[in-house]
C-alpha cells in the first residue's frame, strides 16, 4: 500500500468524483429550486450553491490537472498523446465555463435576495442570467463525461 503511483492515482479519482458530483448535485439543487421560483429559496440555494463551489469544487480543480500530470509523469505516458491532448481541451473548456457559472451564481444569489427583500418578482435580468448558468452547464458537463471515458479507454487515435 506504499506505491506513491497508487495513491496519486486515489487522490486524482477521489478529486474528479467531488469536482463532477459537487457539480451535479449543486446544479440539481439550485436548478430545481429555480423552477419553483421563490426568490428566497433560489437566493438560499444560490448562496450554498457558491460556498459549495469555494469548499470542494475549487479545490478539486485545482487538484485535477496538479494530480494528473504527476500520473503522466509516474506512468510514462506521452503527454502529448492525442487522448491526454483532448483532455486538456476539454478540461479547459469545462473551466472556462465553470468560471462565467460561478459569477453568474453570485448574480442570481444577489437579484434573488434583492427580489425577495422587496417581496416582488424574480427580474428580467435574474432570467437572463439563469438561461446563461443553464446552457454554460451543458458543455461543462458533457466535457468531464468525455474525459472520463478518455481516462478510463485511453485511445489511439
Amino acid at each position: 500500500m506504499s506505491d506513491p503511483y497508487l495513491w496519486v492515482k486515489w487522490v486524482h479519482i477521489l478529486s474528479a468524483t467531488i469536482l463532477f458530483g459537487t457539480g451535479l448535485g449543486t446544479a440539481f439543487h439550485m436548478y430545481a429550486t429555480h423552477l419553483r421560483g421563490d426568490p428566497a429559496a433560489i437566493a438560499a440555494a444560490a448562496r450554498n450553491t457558491v460556498l459549495a463551489d469555494w469548499l470542494f469544487t475549487t479545490p478539486a480543480a485545482v487538484v485535477q490537472p496538479v494530480s494528473g500530470i504527476f500520473l503522466i509523469v509516474m506512468a510514462g505516458y506521452d503527454p502529448h498523446a492525442p487522448w491526454l491532448m483532448l483532455s486538456y481541451g476539454l478540461y479547459i473548456l469545462a473551466s472556462a465555463c465553470w468560471l462565467r457559472v460561478v459569477f453568474l451564481q453570485f448574480r442570481l444569489r444577489d437579484l434573488a435576495h434583492a427580489a425577495a427583500a422587496r417581496g416582488g418578482a424574480l427580474p428580467p435580468a435574474y432570467h437572463a442570467a439563469m438561461r446563461q448558468w443553464f446552457w454554460l452547464g451543458w458543455p461543462a458537463f458533457i466535457s468531464f463525461l468525455l474525459i472520463f471515458a478518455l481516462m478510463v479507454m485511453k485511445p489511439d487515435f
